[in-house]
């Protein structure tokens, strides 16, 4: 072989191992700090909402026979709540998380709980591992009712009355 083919080979596999390492920070980036996403003031659900920090003046309207709070019923975090009233929910591992999970597979911000009328949504947040009802992963805000298992990472969460 000529030197410079074998010059062409070593910088394509350099090239190929440069990309490989910026792809490998990117994706660690986005897992330690989310997704970048445009801010609309508008939710999925094609209503304002507000941050997971800050209170939330309109409380969604109580029936009877509506679920109260969000529980984990399986992972390491078993027996955490949160109430619907506070909601949207954030569901992770960020320290803003309305219910934190100790899990290696949920992302910084995975998942999020709102109510649209008298409808709860679960929506995945663009995480890396994805956010699953049974043994479907969603994609877009999906409704969830009391008893339906919300599957993230190791951790199964729940709507209870």
């Amino acid at each position: 072989m000529s030197e410079l083919t074998l010059f062409l080979i070593r910088f394509a596999y350099l090239a190929i191992l440069w990309v490989f390492v910026l792809s490998a920070i990117s994706v660690i980036r986005s897992d330690m700090f989310g997704a970048r996403v445009a801010d609309t003031g508008r939710g999925r659900f094609g209503r304002r909402e507000k941050s997971a920090r800050a209170p939330k003046a309109a409380k969604p309207s109580r029936r009877r026979g509506a679920p109260t709070h969000l529980l984990v019923v399986e992972g390491s975090n078993a027996g955490a709540r949160a109430e619907l009233a506070d909601a949207p929910l954030l569901i992770g591992r960020g320290s803003d998380a309305a219910i934190r999970l100790d899990d290696d597979y949920a992302s910084t911000r995975h998942a999020r709980v709102a109510a649209y009328e008298d409808e709860w949504f679960v929506e995945d947040l663009g995480s890396t591992n994805g956010t699953y009802i049974g043994s479907a992963r969603i994609t877009q805000p999906t409704t969830i009712t009391p008893g339906v298992q919300v599957r993230i990472g190791k951790t199964i969460l729940e709507l209870r009355k």
